[in-house]
């Protein structure tokens, strides 16, 4: 049964700006079918990034939700729309008759409305267009962090505000409905507000250089020019991804994740014989419930045995071994991650060119919530000779900035095999594996590309990359390069042409 919650805001008696806020949200109500039209292809290529940001389930709080559309496209769980045209809300709820959504007329800047919105925590907090009609943009967002814990992520979408004059000239030739005076905001100032209201901006985008299809034309330019670098800033349409910074928040109390988490450090050997015993020795006992997992990939020089007899040479730790069946790292990894029992989940190169003695910052980054999926980057300290060669070292810093336009997040080292994440949102991955396929033969990019997709929190950790001391090297730089290359085209076309 879907309820009504009404809350008479005096900030919206006495702002003549939100009076005419509201005429103009009323008066669209009465004449959306005259201006849908105009808005089609915008509206459908905004919900598509929105469904691309938001996974279909989730429980959403969309804020400014109009008639409901796109809330309702978005398939949540559960959902609550709110507009303070009581005029629009009837609307929404004649459209929308789906027991799952729920429309409330209320003013979102009425902090009693916030307090008695019981339905919290979200998943989603969206503001979409409504940013810039705010009084108070920034007490606003900081009233919304009694909506969210540590899962919760907030999305405004925006437009910017070099399209002023072509949005003018549009209301003229009565291409666009008229609107009030919106805040001047540009995805830097939206950056500032949530940082300002303790939240963490996790990523941006700039999408929509055309807003009209034009026979196709506009979505080729859309798809395949418009998230270019530098064109892309000069988008119509933006969106600025955040979640609750923990560390600055002191307003309430946030529940952690978990307390004292056990982890399963997950260590992938293919003839590596020599760096068995050395791993588990090396390997700090940083939580109290450890688990070490050796993946083993048909190694010729005797890894296995070596694996079985360290098992037994230790008793004191939980061992154990596995033997993949597939062939890659990517294939040792998963199945690594897929038999690990613990609360979070890292990855040890068996080479030990990443220190084992590194791993407790890795754990203490992610538990001390400072990021969601850590990684490990070679590229800050200096290395030990030959380490890495000139070429690889060259290559993995243009590839860096590369992975980090691509995926909005920055990576300096996509190739660090020091990868740790909660074992929950590993499976949230592997759950959505299906947008991406079993396309890594590296292990790293499923990952890092499932993270981006799901919004997690990216941090690195520099590490000491270190020289082997037993075996070679089993990357091939011309091989390998061009699976690089690939996989640049690849994550091109599932995360910007889309």
């Amino acid at each position: 049964m879907l309820i009504d919650l009404k809350i008479q805001s005096d900030t919206l008696k006495k702002s003549a700006r939100k009076q005419a806020i509201l005429h103009s949200s009323e008066q669209y109500a009465c004449e959306f079918n005259r201006w849908l039209p105009q808005k089609k292809y915008f509206q459908q290529e905004d919900l598509r990034y929105l469904q691309f940001l938001i996974p279909e389930g989730a429980k959403i709080l969309d804020l400014g939700c109009g008639l409901g559309d796109k809330l309702a496209a978005l398939k949540p769980s559960y959902g609550v729309g709110v507009d303070f045209s009581p005029t629009t809300i009837e609307i929404a709820k004649d459209r929308h008759k789906d027991p799952h959504l729920k429309f409330i007329t209320a003013d979102i800047e009425d902090k009693n409305f916030i307090n008695l919105l019981q339905e919290g925590p979200f998943d989603i907090i969206l503001l979409s267009d409504v940013i810039g009609l705010l009084e108070d943009c920034q007490q606003t967002l900081f009233q919304l962090k009694t909506l969210c814990n540590h899962e919760t992520r907030v999305i405004i979408s925006y437009y910017s505000r070099m399209w002023d004059p072509i949005i003018k000239l549009a209301e003229i030739f009565a291409q666009r409905m008229p609107q009030p005076e919106n805040n001047y905001l540009s995805t830097t100032d939206i950056y500032n507000l949530f940082k300002l209201a303790d939240f963490k901006p996790i990523k941006r985008e700039w999408r929509q250089l055309i807003p009209k299809n034009w026979f196709g034309i506009g979505h080729f330019i859309n798809r395949f020019i418009a998230t270019l670098p530098v064109i892309r800033l000069l988008c119509l349409r933006n969106y600025m991804i955040a979640r609750l910074d923990e560390l600055q928040d002191r307003s309430h109390s946030v529940p952690t994740i978990f307390q004292n988490p056990s982890a399963t450090v997950v260590i992938i050997c293919q003839n590596e014989r020599g760096n068995i015993e050395a791993a588990v020795q090396r390997l700090p006992k940083f939580c109290e419930d450890l688990e070490i997992i050796f993946v083993e990939g048909k190694s010729k020089d005797g890894t296995l045995a070596e694996m079985h007899r360290v098992k037994q040479a230790y008793p004191n730790y939980n061992i154990r071994v596995l033997v993949q069946e597939g062939r890659g790292k990517g294939d040792a990894v998963r199945k690594g991650f897929e038999n690990a029992t613990k609360d979070i989940l890292m990855i040890l190169d068996g080479d030990l060119t990443t220190p084992p003695e590194d791993l407790p910052k890795f754990y203490n980054t992610l538990v001390n919530n400072k990021g969601e999926f850590i990684n490990g980057s070679r590229l800050v300290y200096p290395m030990e000779n030959q380490a890495m060669q000139f070429l690889n070292f060259i290559a993995n810093k243009v590839f860096s900035w590369i992975f980090s336009y691509l995926l909005n997040q920055r990576f300096t080292d996509t190739l660090c095999g020091t990868k740790v994440l909660y074992k929950h949102h590993y499976q949230k991955i592997a759950a959505n594996r299906h947008y991406f396929g079993e396309f890594d033969p590296f292990g790293d990019f499923d990952l890092i590309f499932g993270a981006s997709k799901l919004n997690l929190d990216v941090i690195e950790v520099p590490v000491r990359y270190k020289a082997r001391t037993y075996g070679a090297t089993q990357i091939s730089r011309f091989r390998h390069g061009w699976l690089l290359l690939k996989m640049v085209i690849f994550a091109y076309r599932k995360l910007k042409a889309f």
